[in-house]
């Protein structure tokens, strides 16, 4: 499901890049949450648990399904 992440901790962002390719920024996301999934077995669990639908999330431009600029 996840296969890989990265945490802005200064700007609270958590970004999470899923085996599709698809990559979401999700925001407002505190420090212990973001730990908590660098923590986690079982990643994709801990996801549907502590972060899908709880942050607001935004899709990263330039993965799969999302729009591309070409300039």
């Amino acid at each position: 499901m996840i296969k890989a992440f990265a945490y802005d901790a200064a700007n609270q962002v958590l970004t999470i890049t899923f085996v599709s390719g698809r990559a979401y920024a999700y925001s407002a996301v505190p420090a212990d949450v973001a730990e908590g999934l660098r923590l986690a077995l079982a990643k994709g669990e801990y996801f549907n648990k502590a972060i899908r639908d709880r942050f607001d999330a935004e899709a990263v431009a330039g993965t799969p399904g999302q729009p591309r600029s070409l300039f």
